[in-house]
C-alpha cells in the first residue's frame, strides 16, 4: 500500500524519472547524487533536475559535503516518506473538495446541454444566449442531473477512502518514528548513566590515592570517602 502511494505522489510531481529515483532512496539515507545518476544511467544535471523538483515540495531532504580537494559541494539525498504522504493527502483533499462543490452545484442549480456539441452550460449562460448553442445553433435542452449526482457521490466516497488509507500509513510511520526515538533516548540515557558512573569511579580512585599517601587503612579510607560523599549529597539537597 505505502509503496503505491509513494509512487503516486512522487510520479505526480516529477514523472517517471522521479519514480526511478524513489526506488533508490526508499530504503536508504543520504544517497550520493552521483551514485543516483550512475544507477539510473543519466547525467548529473538530469538527476539534479528531478531531485530539485521533489525538493521544492520537501518530499526529499539533503545534506551537502564539501570536497576539500576539488572545492565543490556534493549533495546527499534522503526520502521524507511522511511528508510525501501528507502532501498526497492534501492533493486528494483538494480533488475531493472540487467534486463536493460540483455536487452541490448540480444538486441546487439547473443546467442545460447541447445534444450536438455534447456541452453542458449553466442556466445563466443558457439564458444569456437565448437557450441557443453559440457553436452549432441548436436549442439547449434541460439537463437531468441525477446520473451525474450519483457519479459525483461515488467519486467523493472513493476520495474519502483514499484519504483514510493515506492517514493510516501516516499513522504507521509516526508510530515507527516514535519507537525509534524512544529507543534512541533510552540508549542516550544509558550511555550518560555509564559515563556518570565512570566519572564517579575515577573520582573515587583519585581520592583513594590521595588518602593512601596521607596514610590509613582501606576501611578508614572508605569511611572517609563515604562521609565526604554524604556531605556533598546533603549540600545539594
Amino acid at each position: 500500500m505505502q509503496q503505491k502511494l509513494l509512487e503516486t505522489v512522487i510520479g505526480n510531481v516529477g514523472g517517471k524519472p522521479a519514480v526511478e529515483v524513489l526506488k533508490i532512496l526508499e530504503n536508504a539515507k543520504n544517497v550520493n547524487e552521483f551514485l543516483i545518476a550512475k544507477k539510473l544511467g543519466l547525467t548529473i544535471n538530469q538527476v539534479r533536475n528531478t531531485l530539485y523538483q521533489l525538493s521544492n515540495h520537501r518530499l526529499i531532504t539533503f545534506i551537502r559535503k564539501k570536497d576539500n580537494k576539488k572545492g565543490w559541494y556534493t549533495y546527499y539525498w534522503t526520502l521524507n516518506k511522511k511528508r510525501c504522504l501528507e502532501f498526497l493527502k492534501q492533493e486528494i483533499e483538494k480533488e475531493k473538495n472540487e467534486l463536493f462543490n460540483k455536487l452541490k452545484s448540480r444538486e441546487t442549480k439547473r443546467f442545460y446541454f447541447c445534444r450536438t456539441c455534447v456541452v453542458d452550460v449553466s442556466e445563466e449562460t443558457a439564458l444569456s444566449h437565448d437557450f441557443t448553442c453559440q457553436e452549432c445553433g441548436d436549442v439547449y435542452e434541460l439537463k437531468d442531473n441525477s446520473t451525474m449526482i450519483k457519479e459525483l457521490k461515488i467519486f467523493i466516497d472513493r476520495k474519502e477512502r483514499q484519504i483514510k488509507n493515506v492517514e493510516d500509513e501516516i499513522k504507521l510511520i509516526t508510530e515507527i518514528d516514535l519507537k525509534k526515538r524512544n529507543i534512541k533516548d533510552k540508549r542516550i540515557k544509558k550511555q550518560k548513566s555509564k559515563e556518570k558512573r565512570k566519572r564517579y569511579e575515577e573520582r573515587k580512585a583519585e581520592k583513594m590515592k590521595l588518602l593512601k599517601k596521607k596514610g590509613g587503612s582501606k576501611k578508614k579510607i572508605k569511611k572517609k570517602i563515604k562521609k565526604k560523599d554524604k556531605k556533598k549529597i546533603k549540600k545539594k539537597k
